[in-house]
């Protein structure tokens, strides 16, 4: 199998003043020249920390140019990163850097002051990400050294590190833990998935086969890099390919996403439902609800007249040159991908979890199956514990080169993860058809058993929700025996009328043994993990 390393020295070797990383509408960016030199740099100030390799090294920071700085210098220098998203509370930060055993935190200032370095046992030093500058050392360290090692190093740094990409980006540890990847699901607390550098490699290896990119092209971060889906198919498979980044650094909001796109002309967006329906229910949705266009939607010649026009409306929404639209990390509205299947837009669902660095299912656009996830990939395999996997739900069991080793000191939890014949348990529900295309009903912890011994899916009753007016999002719990929808809707006011006429509109769409037994109105949105899925624990 080829390192993903291999992929970054061709690139590098070939595109030294090529632009690699850039913060939109920021002050850094880096040629993949100078982010190779940033690289060396920081790979000598872990040595003089006395930095080994294997050591834990934390990265809690917004997404940034020097996010991705900091994680590939670490993993260059044969250290296991820890990705920490900086949202996390004080108290969850305080302990995953401590139970990492991390000697050194890159950190952005404003996380800083939430912590206190003095219950970090394990720390040597600590490195403000957004210069580069060491905040914290146990032992004195004198950076302006620094720049004479690199010198003596790098004599005529530019010919002399192109010379040597095969020692600063090494590729003999294929098999060597390379990230602790600290999850946030839904449904818990979080473990530390630990990923080698073979996860990464198979991940990287996949995307160049099935979607190759090239110097050129550019591509707006968006995903929280401290997430497997962002860090892997944002950042390391494109740097791997040699795409221009930009990361969004503020605060990510429709308008700020909208300037990305229109400014940056992305070949490729990776997102989450929440970011496609909110676009559709701004630009689209007000479109095609108009009676006279829902009326000539399906008249045959003038629709297409129609649908183009839509295609156009959405395709300039993404930034206009957009060649993939990848949506993973929960259920596409129902609605909504009707509507992008009928205007053959080109966009396809994935699935995947940080338990195998993370991809499991991917399928090209124009071959992708309507409310499907895609065909497990070539470099795995898949299994539905079920007696018909084609049409009784089941738990999806995976095994192959994507998956981890296990969650770092937790060894119950890591058993419990794996099938006595070495599967990997996914905790998702869900069937395989006869072409090998995946369909995810629901996961296993949310699956609520009906009074008839039915198996209800509340995120199946969930999509019939969202497809109605007036619903931001929402969540079906069960209390005493009844669904219970806590619905987060666009308007306040009129709250029990807007409920009353919500759940008759609901179970008009449900079979009798999903129906609802009432709406609660919520008064703000529900709390979401970094890849907006909603944290349904704290609602049951």
């Amino acid at each position: 199998m080829k390192h993903y390393f291999n992929y970054i020295q061709e690139v590098v070797a070939k595109n030294w003043d090529a632009p690699a990383l850039s913060d939109f509408e920021g002050a850094i960016s880096y040629t993949y020249g100078e982010l190779t030199t940033q690289i060396c740099k920081l790979k000598i100030l872990f040595e003089q920390l006395g930095i080994e390799h294997h050591d834990k090294i934390a990265i809690c920071g917004k997404n940034s140019s020097n996010w991705g700085v900091s994680f590939l210098s670490t993993i260059a220098y044969k250290a296991v990163a820890v990705s920490i998203l900086p949202d996390f509370t004080e108290e969850s930060i305080q302990y995953l850097i401590e139970h990492s055993e991390s000697k050194v935190l890159f950190v952005c200032p404003w996380v800083l002051h939430r912590i206190d370095i003095n219950k970090l046992r394990h720390l040597e030093a600590i490195i403000n990400i957004e210069d580069f500058n060491l905040l914290y050392t146990k032992n004195h360290i004198d950076q302006s050294d620094l720049k004479d090692q690199f010198c003596r190093l790098y004599p005529n740094f530019d010919e002399s590190i192109l010379s040597n990409l095969s020692s600063i980006f090494p590729t003999d540890n294929m098999d060597e833990l390379a990230l602790i990847n600290y999850t946030s699901g839904s449904t818990g607390s979080p473990k530390g998935v630990m990923v080698t550098h073979q996860n990464l490699a198979s991940n990287v290896i996949f995307g160049q086969d099935n979607i190759p990119n090239h110097p050129g092209l550019t591509l707006v971060s968006m995903l929280p890099l401290a997430h497997m889906f962002g860090m892997m198919f944002e950042f390391l498979y494109q740097m791997a390919g040699g795409t221009h980044v930009y990361f969004i650094t503020k605060n990510l909001t429709p308008s700020i996403l909208m300037k990305a796109f229109g400014a940056v002309h992305p070949y490729m967006i990776l997102t989450v439902p929440l970011v496609v329906e909110k676009i559709f229910k701004k630009k689209i949705f007000p479109i095609i609800n108009k009676p006279l266009i829902k009326m000539l939607w399906y008249t045959p010649g003038i629709n297409q007249l129609i649908r183009r026009k839509v295609y156009k409306q959405l395709m300039e929404s993404f930034g206009g040159k957009l060649k993939f639209l990848i949506i993973g990390g929960a259920a596409l509205n129902e609605e909504v991908e009707r509507c992008m299947k009928q205007i053959h837009f080109p966009y396809t669902c994935g699935y995947g979890m940080t338990e195998c660095a993370p991809l499991l299912c991917y399928a090209k656009w124009n071959e992708f199956e309507f409310k499907s996830c895609g065909r497990i990939i070539d470099r795995m395999e898949i299994r539905v514990d079920s007696n018909d996997p084609t049409s009784t739900p089941g738990e999806i069991q995976v095994r192959g080169a994507n998956v981890m080793l296990g969650y770092y000191k937790n060894p119950e939890a890591t058993n419990s993860a794996f099938t006595k014949d070495g599967w990997l348990r996914t905790g998702d529900i869900g069937i395989i058809d006869q072409k090998n295309n995946v369909f995810l009903r629901g996961r296993c912890k949310n699956m609520i058993l009906g009074p008839s011994g039915q198996n209800i899916y509340p995120e199946e009753i969930e999509d019939k929700l969202n497809s109605l007016d007036g619903i931001v999002e929402c969540v079906v719990v069960e209390r005493k025996g009844l669904l219970v929808g806590l619905v987060y809707p666009e308007d306040l006011t009129n709250r029990e009328e807007f409920a009353k006429a919500t759940l008759d509109k609901v179970n008009k769409l449900l079979p009798a043994y999903a129906r609802l037994g009432s709406i609660e109105i919520v008064e703000k949105e529900f709390e979401k993990t970094p890849k907006k899925s909603i944290k349904r624990f704290l609602y049951s």
